[in-house]
């Protein structure tokens, strides 16, 4: 009876901070990505903003009810832990986009240059990190198109059209602009707070928050300066694999809903 008070108690709060940063970015010209987490391994709901995101052809979840996931991580330095990563996701054969920055494309070119030539894709966290609601249409144009001529020059692949806005921070103006310049924006259906290197809690504690808010279709958010999520990945891939659960690449989920749905088969 404790625990549950305890986590309807946290879902509260989650609910609260969801409205109240979102208003916060409103006010200041955007948007906060926010949803309310539950407990019944189902898709968050994310209120007005669905429909906004629907609009420009954004992701945040798969709601065809497949029980299938997408596992991406952000990038914005290196702590030591994306090697492990990679030889944990060549190992299971679980395919990850990872959103970089232009300091870790300079940084740690291989580690890059890896994730291309292994399978993965390779998305677009900006070259500078701004917040592109603060920033002008040709700005965030220079950061797009800045990150992918970086990442040209380390790695095999030219063109990257997955974006994530830094800090979560978007408008219709930002996502209309990303339409422009040939990206699809991503947000993410679970996360938790695993960036603070400062704070690690130990494996259990990265593999406990995703198994209580996994569901079918969700886009998982992990940071690689998290040694929690580190050692819990082969734990989490193992465990969902058993529940049935399968790992696909974000190519995935846009062709499924670019194709008619007779062609696709469901």
């Amino acid at each position: 009876m404790r625990k549950y008070r305890y986590s309807a108690f946290i879902a509260t709060l989650a609910f609260l901070a969801f409205f109240m940063f979102g208003n916060i970015a409103e006010a200041a010209g955007g948007y906060g990505w926010g949803y309310k987490k539950n407990t019944e391994h189902k898709i968050p709901e994310v209120g007005k903003y669905k429909s906004v995101l629907d609009e420009y052809g954004a992701y945040y979840a798969d709601h065809s009810g497949e029980k299938v996931l997408y596992l991406t991580f952000d990038n914005g330095y290196e702590q030591g832990y994306t090697d492990d990563i990679l030889d944990v996701l060549k190992k299971e054969n679980v395919p990850a986009v990872f959103f970089v920055t232009g300091h870790y494309v300079k940084s740690e070119p291989e580690l890059v240059k890896r994730m291309v030539e292994e399978g993965h894709i390779v998305g677009n966290h900006s070259y500078h990190h701004p917040e592109f609601t603060r920033i002008s249409k040709e700005s965030m144009k220079e950061e797009l198109e800045s990150l992918e001529q970086a990442v040209a020059k380390v790695s095999d692949q030219e063109k990257l059209k997955y974006v994530r806005p830094p800090k979560g921070i978007f408008s219709e103006k930002t996502l209309e602009w990303a339409n422009e310049l040939g990206y699809i924006h991503i947000f993410w259906s679970l996360a938790f707070t695993d960036w603070n290197t400062n704070d690690q809690k130990g494996w259990q504690y990265a593999f406990d928050n995703i198994m209580e808010q996994i569901h079918p279709g969700a886009i998982m958010l992990l940071h690689t300066v998290s040694q929690d999520n580190a050692e819990a990945l082969d734990k989490m891939i193992t465990e969902l694999k058993k529940q049935g659960y399968t790992f696909k690449s974000l190519d995935y989920l846009v062709m499924k809903n670019l194709l008619p749905r007779p062609l696709y088969g469901y």
